[in-house]
């Protein structure tokens, strides 16, 4: 069975303007076959807290809602939410046969949690995950420290000239923001 290929998420902050943007592009490859153009792959919980996946869909669904207990448990700290469902996923015998990866952020914080139990929280607020990823950030950081343009259009913009180099992206892009 050919493998499923898909995703480009990216997310990024504004500490200054306590903004925080999250981004996909919309494509679903099974082996060299483009399946789906507008996949969403983003998600958000209530007015602060993005969440973007990559890899299994039902595996990052179940994750979605595993996390939205660890929210409901720890409404006011992100941080104890993450690390709780990194946790869980790692020491839980079906959860750790989960293949996905979560970038999960809020207006202040950024991070990547992967089922190996790795939380990174980026030093410089974008997080990536996904087959695209590389190219995605290779732009942001760029667009970041050349440009002025809003976090908003950064996130765009990056993921569509992510969409233009990676054959598993497409340019299809889903936004969503959160502001602090």
């Amino acid at each position: 069975m050919p493998k499923i290929r898909s995703t480009t998420v990216l997310g990024m902050l504004d500490i200054k303007r306590k903004i925080a943007v999250i981004g996909s592009d919309g494509q679903v490859t099974l082996g060299d076959t483009v399946m789906k153009h507008k996949a969403r792959k983003i998600r958000r919980i209530g007015e602060r807290i993005l969440i973007g996946f990559a890899g299994s869909t039902a595996d990052a669904l179940t994750l979605f809602e595993k996390f939205e207990a660890k929210v409901s448990e720890f409404p006011s700290n992100l941080t104890r939410a993450v690390i709780e469902l990194a946790k869980e996923w790692r020491m839980d015998k079906a959860l750790r046969r989960l293949e996905a990866f979560m970038a999960i952020l809020d207006p202040e914080h950024a991070f990547v949690v992967s089922g190996s139990g790795d939380i990174i929280e980026p030093d410089d607020g974008i997080a990536v995950i996904g087959s695209g990823g590389p190219y995605a950030l290779a732009a942001a950081r760029a667009l970041k420290a050349h440009s002025k343009l809003a976090v908003k259009d950064i996130v765009k913009t990056s993921l569509k000239i992510a969409g233009e180099i990676g054959i598993y992206t497409n340019t299809e892009v889903h936004l969503e923001e959160a502001k602090g």
